[in-house]
């Protein structure tokens, strides 16, 4: 890998036994509809709110034209329908990085084996077929049950940015930032494995 090329991130189709992650687009409007609580965006920074038909269509937009970003609806193969959605943010294609975030999978798919699944088709796209060296993945400190997921995942703590975010109701709130590098990705793929492992028995 040539660290001075940069990356090459295009729009793609990723799939695995459990989920299918494919372009978000307006063809998932009726299915993330459904999938939507009100738990969903709770520590998101939306400036709307996400319910009616034209609201879930401005979101979708929105998030298909985001700059330095590449969002995904997040299929259930069980069902083929979309149960969520999940992006690469701020990707950085000359230093080689980027995020996942904005993220949030239907009430009826947490703590099931979606979030596995897709995790691990993210970074194994990101970390070894894009040449990525850093995948970060940040949430509000205040958010215990997503703080706990990713340090399950294995990513490493790396600190807490602190006012780095202003909330639709004026919170200044901090963000807890994690990262998957080379030094913790073969331990963290092994983690995931692991537990689809599990969910495949």
């Amino acid at each position: 890998m040539n660290l001075l090329e940069s990356m090459n991130v295009q729009p793609v189709t990723l799939s695995n036994e459990f989920v299918t992650l494919e372009p978000l687009a307006l063809k998932h409007a009726v299915d993330i509809g459904d999938a939507i609580d009100e738990q969903v965006f709770r520590y998101m920074p939306m400036r709307s709110s996400v319910k009616t038909p034209n609201e879930i269509r401005r979101y979708i937009e929105f998030q298909s034209t985001r700059p330095s970003t590449m969002s995904f609806a997040v299929i259930d193969n069980a069902t083929g329908r979309a149960v969520g959605s999940t992006s690469y943010l701020n990707i950085r294609p000359e230093h080689r990085g980027l995020e996942i975030g904005s993220t949030w999978i239907s009430k009826a798919s947490r703590g099931t084996k979606i979030n596995p699944a897709m995790k691990l088709l993210l970074l194994e796209h990101a970390l070894d077929t894009l040449g990525a060296i850093r995948v970060v993945l940040c949430t509000d400190n205040r958010n215990e049950h997503s703080k706990a997921a990713i340090s399950k995942l294995g990513a490493d703590f790396e600190g807490v940015l602190r006012s780095h975010i202003i909330m639709p109701d004026g919170h200044r709130r901090d963000t807890a930032s994690y990262a998957v590098t080379e030094h913790n990705w073969k331990d963290v793929r092994a983690g995931l494995l692991a537990r689809l492992g599990e969910f495949a028995r």
